[in-house]
């Protein structure tokens, strides 16, 4: 998908119809993902211990996956909210412009490449 931006010096301008339909996608995926049942554990009898394990390894892993759901959900909900209150396309850090490249690659990126690496370096 191609998207056009135009960065004035002061001003940004951001064609945001395809990158709208992008987040909007990504969140009905997203909300779907969400949604999916995760199975509890069946109850253990004497000899299924290495079953029992399998089965709480994958309800870990569904419940990390939906967790990283939730957080990426989050952050497209606020992409779009920054679309609907104009801000969209400037670092929530620092109000720069993001880079053409990182919106590309991540729209609903909402810090600039530079503030990204500081708020990792914080984590």
């Amino acid at each position: 998908m191609e998207y056009r931006f135009t960065y004035h010096p002061t001003v940004s301008t951001i064609d945001l119809e395809p990158v709208r339909a992008t987040l909007l996608a990504e969140r009905a995926r997203l909300r779907e993902e969400t949604g999916a049942a995760i199975v509890a554990p069946d109850q253990m009898t004497y000899g299924s211990q290495a079953a029992a394990a399998s089965q709480v390894f994958a309800q870990q892993r569904d419940l990390a996956l939906r967790d990283r759901a939730d957080q990426q959900l989050a952050l497209v909900e606020a992409a779009l909210a920054r679309m609907d209150d104009g801000t969209f396309g400037r670092c929530v850090r620092c109000g720069q412009p993001i880079a053409t490249e990182r919106l590309e690659a991540l729209p609903w990126a909402p810090r600039c490449i530079d503030c990204q690496r500081l708020t990792d370096r914080e984590r």
